[in-house]
């Protein structure tokens, strides 16, 4: 769901002839969750594609009439060499990787009402400013460069705290973020320390590090953190800290599909070591590193989980056909069923 110019995901979804926008609304629409994060989305002013894909979800009979979204940082200009090839201007010279501002971000769905004037947004908080920052260096200097690091923001698209209102009139918060991954860089390891920064991010916000304080209402971590608590490449301490969080419960969602493909196609995924059932992007027929968990909802440890799974079904599965196709998405959507109070 982005594209390589502004506007052309709106006029994709408005057309109706695009079938990779046709295989997320079925796939929504089919599994039709309460509150929905969709990354690699993406933005514009006023959410005009974030509306239009709505509406064609409204028409398949699985609307929200809630949507959430700030503006990203990718695509963010700085003006600034932030990738130290001594260049700018290029996708990497923004706060977050994007050919033009917005491409690629995340945008909240939800059936229940958001409270957005109460959302916390941290995208605009600096990579130094975090505690424990692992800033990358190159010979003891900073990289790129001081001036750079000064203007480097840590979000690679953003981290939001969106509260929704619950039935009971309570308040669930959506802990909402993307991050970039841990590779395309040099052995400076920038990509690598900053994705493992934004995942420990929430560790960090939970744990009361940060100047804001945490909810004590309960909280559902959701996103893309682009790193595996086994396999791939990145430092994976954060996001095993993440899932082992004593506010947090790790529901496992698994797939037959993930499983079956592992099996079929071992060759870049033999030798991994994590659940191949727990998998949610399919990497198996690239030179990459296999297929990985990168998607995460992660609930609060005082809710009750009904159940959970990723979409991702076996070749057998009639409903496979949500997810074959050329260009269709390598990420799969994870879902988990929680029991709220009722009114």
């Amino acid at each position: 769901m982005q594209r390589r110019g502004p506007g052309l995901l709106l006029r994709d979804i408005e057309r109706g002839e695009d079938p990779d926008v046709a295989a997320v609304v079925d796939t929504i629409a089919h599994n039709s969750p309460d509150i929905l994060l969709l990354t690699g989305f993406d933005w514009d002013h006023g959410l005009a594609a974030a509306r239009a894909l709505e509406a064609r979800l409204d028409a398949a009979g699985a609307g929200y009439p809630y949507l959430f979204a700030r503006r990203p940082n990718s695509g963010l200009a700085t003006g600034l060499d932030m990738d130290g090839d001594g260049r700018t201007g290029g996708p990497r010279d923004a706060q977050g990787f994007g050919w033009y501002a917005g491409q690629g971000a995340m945008v909240l769905l939800s059936r229940l009402p958001v409270r957005a004037a109460a959302a916390r947004d941290f995208s605009a908080v600096r990579w130094r400013d975090f505690p424990g920052a692992l800033l990358p260096e190159v010979d003891g200097h900073p990289f790129p460069s001081e001036t750079a690091l000064a203007a480097q923001r840590l979000s690679t698209t953003g981290h939001w705290d969106v509260p929704v209102t619950l039935p009971d009139g309570g308040a669930l918060h959506l802990l909402c973020f993307y991050a970039g991954p841990p590779i395309f860089d040099g052995p400076e390891d920038r990509n690598g320390r900053r994705n493992h920064d934004e995942v420990a991010f929430w560790s960090a916000y939970l744990d009361g590090a940060l100047p804001q304080p945490a909810p004590a209402t309960p909280v559902v971590v959701l996103g893309n953190a682009n790193l595996d608590p086994a396999d791939g490449e990145g430092r994976r301490a954060a996001i095993s800290d993440l899932l082992a969080h004593a506010r947090l419960q790790d529901p496992a969602p698994a797939s037959a599909g993930a499983a079956e493909a592992a099996r079929l196609d071992d060759g870049v995924n033999a030798g991994q070591s994590g659940d191949p059932a727990r998998d949610t992007a399919d990497w198996s027929d690239t030179d990459g590193p296999g297929n990985l968990r990168v998607s995460y909802v992660l609930p609060d440890a005082r809710l009750s989980v009904a159940g959970a799974g990723v979409v991702w079904p076996a070749k057998d599965d009639p409903l496979r056909r949500l997810i074959e196709g050329e260009d269709l998405p390598r990420h799969r959507l994870v879902w988990v069923d929680l029991e709220v109070p009722a009114r």
